[in-house]
């Protein structure tokens, strides 16, 4: 079939071929073998001519194993041959405990390649192409050949996919049918059968950086908002004697700085009856009965204005504010975790806006309404259910939660964000994804406990964000950079690599990309993966549904992969328009 070597031009061998006779196979994108004196260097048929093809060089062959990259080129005597099932074998691996079926190839009548889980799994890991490409479906077919494998049981996996539409409840239902100890978890804000359960959040559990993600904090004075609201609704929510003092204090402080302020008497009754409008206890009310001597006023009845524009009792007012000063409590606000609602944290932020230095200040009241204005939104709208928790839970008490159904092991836990808008839930997942790294950071033992977060639609989520000005980080960058210590991974599945972080790509050690035609996204690719070559590329644009081009550190070489059809699949499939139709 292969004659002599005609030309070496930099990476690629022209060889003559013999077509006398014979009937040639296809070999377009096939590999073969130079051979001469025991090295054996790998190529792959690039471009056919009437009597010749190209061939550029991959790798080498050495006693070890194979080797991406060659040091030297072979010979112009050297023989050309096609591999053998031997070294294809070397190339995309053989069934073994700790290898999974990824799929097959479509050049060696469907030979089957297997990839080492820790190859894949143990770094970032992205599945991308364009709509309709079978993303989902080549998703949902490696976990469940992962699960099939009898002689890798994973038992301790823990698979947490943050499902967009929902499309991967009916992929993993039956999971437990290949194993009994494996278990499927379906968590969903839109609970629809009996085996789903309640997407609850805790809202006690979010730290100073998810609250301003949550209420889409810009500034950093907002943060200082926040921060003082966090520790005041720690008092509040438990509602006690204590609490009502500081509460007193903090009304009293900020009605006593209105009545030395330079408005008029009219203007500090307005802004004083909005205080006990926003803030009011038993000993801040507009009945409030304040004893004088031989009478009682009502607190409202104390602001009445005499002929002169004075308060008629302002005496009796001051008595009674200084009465319930005692700056001593705001040095005594706890730090610790406590348990609260989301109603107790619109109440500690009503009276963060009343406290000292906020009022007087038009740029921090401006910003700490607009805090206030969405968090009266969530507290108002279906969406405050997602954060009811009925008691107190510890982050790692939680995390548990979330992988334990009837106390049974969840090895697949997904979650499913179908319900929430596109805002809510970019912060929910941000939440999550800090969750979980906090609790991998925080475990004796690194990476003992690794967590797979599978981002469905990730351009929805891990894009350029504000978090970096406001925060200092956005979270995904931060666990693109160092979850691979602790054992947090990501594997980024999106028809728009184009939108995600730039840091993000830059850290994915394999890629799995199906088809994809936009220019933009092919540019893009080609750009941000410095390894990637044009072939590859052209590949992309002309892949069959469900077949995809394979390449990174689990890979030895760029593969044409096709994927079987997951059993059962995704909810991924188009609209059956003519079935609706009838």
């Amino acid at each position: 079939m292969f004659l002599n070597i005609m030309k070496i031009t930099d990476n690629i061998a022209t060889v003559a071929i013999n077509k006398t006779g014979q009937v040639l196979p296809d070999l377009m994108n096939m590999h073969v073998v130079f051979e001469n004196n025991g090295t054996r260097i790998l190529g792959e048929v690039k471009d056919i001519h009437g009597e010749s093809v190209d061939i550029k060089f991959l790798g080498e062959f050495l006693e070890r194993g194979f080797r991406t990259g060659i040091i030297r080129k072979p010979s112009l005597d050297s023989k050309v041959r096609m591999i053998s099932e031997a070294e294809l074998q070397a190339l995309i691996g053989t069934k073994a405990p700790d290898n999974f079926l990824l799929g097959y190839s479509p050049l060696y009548n469907n030979y089957p390649i297997y990839v080492k889980i820790n190859e894949l799994f143990s770094n970032h890991f992205a599945i991308l192409g364009s709509s309709g490409s079978g993303k989902s479906c080549g998703t949902a077919r490696i976990i469940q050949n992962i699960f099939a494998n009898p002689d890798m049981p994973v038992y301790n996996a823990n698979l947490m996919i943050f499902d967009a539409y929902g499309e991967y409840k009916n992929a993993f239902a039956n999971i437990n049918q290949i194993n009994s100890n494996y278990n499927y978890k379906f968590i969903t804000s839109n609970k629809q059968a009996d085996s789903d359960e309640d997407l609850r959040l805790p809202i006690y559990l979010l730290t100073l950086d998810d609250l301003a993600l949550m209420l889409n904090a810009t500034e950093h004075s907002q943060m200082t908002i926040l921060e003082r609201t966090l520790k005041l609704v720690k008092v509040f929510a438990k509602n006690d004697e204590f609490s009502i003092k500081v509460k007193n204090h903090l009304i009293a402080k900020a009605i006593m700085a209105i009545l030395f302020s330079n408005k008029t008497s009219a203007g500090k009754k307005n802004e004083i009856f909005k205080i006990i409008h926003d803030t009011n206890t038993p000993q801040f009310n507009y009945n409030t009965p304040i004893q004088g001597i031989g009478f009682t006023r009502s607190f409202a009845d104390c602001f009445e204005i005499d002929g002169n524009g004075n308060f008629a009792e302002s005496v009796l007012i001051n008595e009674y504010l200084n009465s319930h000063l005692d700056n001593s409590l705001e040095e005594s606000l706890p730090n610790d975790t406590q348990y609260f609602t989301i109603e107790d944290l619109e109440i500690a932020l009503n009276f963060t806006l009343i406290s000292e230095g906020f009022q007087e200040n038009d740029s921090l009241r401006d910003a700490s309404t607009v805090l206030l204005v969405r968090l009266h939104s969530i507290v108002n709208s279906p969406n405050k259910e997602l954060f009811m928790y009925p008691d107190f839970i510890s982050l790692e008490q939680y995390i548990t939660s979330l992988v334990v159904k009837q106390n049974n092991r969840c090895q697949i836990v997904n979650i499913n964000l179908e319900g929430v808008d596109d805002n809510l839930a970019k912060v929910l997942v941000k939440i999550f994804s800090r969750m979980f790294f906090d609790f991998a950071k925080s475990r004796p033992n690194r990476a003992a406990i690794p967590f797979h977060l599978f981002l469905e639609e990730a351009h929805r989520y891990v894009q350029k964000d504000n978090d970096l000005f406001l925060i200092g980080y956005n979270i995904f960058d931060r666990i693109a950079k160092e979850g691979r210590k602790y054992g947090v991974l990501l594997d980024i599945i999106s028809q728009r690599p184009v939108e995600i972080s730039d840091t993000v790509i830059a850290q994915v050690s394999n890629f799995m990309i199906f088809k994809m035609t936009h220019p933009a996204d092919l540019n893009y690719i080609e750009k941000m993966l410095p390894n990637i070559s044009a072939d590859i590329i052209d590949k992309m644009s002309s892949l069959q549904p469900g077949t995809c081009v394979a390449f990174g550190s689990a890979f030895k070489i760029p593969f044409i992969t096709s994927m079987q059809m997951p059993n059962p699949s995704p909810y991924s499939s188009n609209c059956d328009v003519a079935s609706a139709w009838k």
